[in-house]
C-alpha cells in the first residue's frame, strides 16, 4: 500500500492541465509524467516506495497515490531495478486506467515474478515488450527505444520521445558511453534527463555491511553524457532520492559552462513542471 505525503494535488494538476505542446512533471527519483496537447499521458519509471530501510532510505515525499491517477495511456520502464519497476507504485495505475505497461524483457519479468496480474486488476494483454531499435506511437508521441550503458542493470533501455513541440530524452540510470554517442548523432534532443548522484557507503544486500556504492553518474560523467547526447537542455535526476547518495545539482553549472553541450542546465525539484 502506498500512502501519499501530498494528497492528490499532483495527479489532479496533470489531469487538469491543457498543455500547449508537451508538458513534463518530475516525480522525484527518476520518475516523470508527460502530457501532450492531445491529452496523451505517459508515466516513466514512477516510484512511490520508501526503499528498504536502513539500506535504501527515501529522502523526498511520496507525491501521490497511484489510485489517484485519473489518466494514463502507458507506463514505461527503463530497467528492472525496484525503484523503476515496482508493483505497488505502477500496477494500480494500470488497473485504474487500462494503460499499457511498456519495457524491456527483464523489466516485464519483474512484473511477472511479483504477480501483478494476480495481485491487482491487471491483464496480460496490457504488457508490451520492447527492445533496442523499436519505434512505436502512443497518441501524438512517437517513441524510439534506444540502448543505454547502465552497468548495474541487466537490460536497460533509454527512450526518445518525438512530438511536434520538440524531442525529450529519458536515459534511465545510464552513464556515458557509445550508446549515447549514437543517440546524439541520430536525434536533435531539446530536453534530456540523466541520473546524477554521489558515491556512498550503502549496506550490502546480503551482509548488510557498508559497501562502496556508485549507482549514478558523478559531475564529470553526467556532463560527458550530455555532450555525447548533444543536449540543448540537461535535467539531472535521482540526486534527491537515497540517503548517502544525494548530490547538489547546482554544482553542475561550473562543469558545463565552458562546453557547447548542454546549452542550458534545467534544475527542478519533485513536483515541478517543465515544458517543451
Amino acid at each position: 500500500m502506498v500512502h501519499s505525503d501530498w494528497g492528490d494535488w499532483l495527479p489532479a494538476a496533470v489531469a487538469d492541465a491543457d498543455p500547449d505542446g508537451l508538458s513534463i512533471w518530475y516525480l522525484g527519483c527518476n520518475g516523470f509524467v508527460l502530457k501532450a496537447d492531445d491529452g496523451t499521458t505517459l508515466f516513466i519509471d514512477p516510484y512511490l516506495g520508501t526503499g528498504d530501510p536502513p539500506r535504501t532510505v527515501r529522502m523526498i515525499p511520496v507525491p501521490f497515490e497511484p489510485t489517484d491517477v485519473r489518466e494514463a495511456d502507458a507506463v514505461l520502464a527503463t530497467h528492472e531495478h525496484s525503484d523503476h519497476v515496482h508493483g505497488p507504485s505502477q500496477a494500480p495505475i494500470l488497473a485504474g486506467t487500462d494503460a499499457d505497461y511498456v519495457g524491456p524483457d527483464d523489466s516485464l519479468a519483474v512484473a511477472e515474478s511479483e504477480g501483478w496480474t494476480d495481485e491487482w486488476a491487471v491483464d496480460d494483454d496490457q504488457f508490451r515488450e520492447v527492445s533496442d531499435g523499436d519505434t512505436f506511437e502512443v497518441g501524438s508521441l512517437r517513441i524510439h527505444v534506444e540502448p543505454a550503458n547502465d552497468p548495474d542493470a541487466t537490460h536497460p533501455v533509454s527512450y526518445v520521445f518525438d512530438h511536434d513541440a520538440g524531442t525529450f530524452f529519458h536515459g534511465g540510470d545510464a552513464r556515458p558511453g557509445e550508446a549515447f554517442e549514437r543517440v546524439g548523432a541520430a536525434y536533435d534532443i531539446d530536453l534530456g534527463v540523466l541520473a546524477f548522484g554521489s558515491d556512498g557507503q550503502i549496506p550490502d544486500k546480503q551482509t548488510r555491511e557498508p559497501k562502496y556504492t556508485k549507482w549514478y553518474s558523478d559531475e564529470t560523467q553526467i556532463c560527458e553524457a550530455a555532450r555525447q547526447l548533444e543536449l540543448n537542455r540537461l535535467l539531472p535526476t535521482h540526486w534527491d532520492m537515497w540517503k548517502g547518495l544525494t548530490a547538489d545539482p547546482t554544482t553542475l553549472h561550473d562543469h558545463v559552462r565552458s562546453h557547447e553541450y548542454p546549452r542550458r542546465l534545467e534544475i527542478v525539484e519533485i513536483g515541478d513542471r517543465v515544458d517543451l
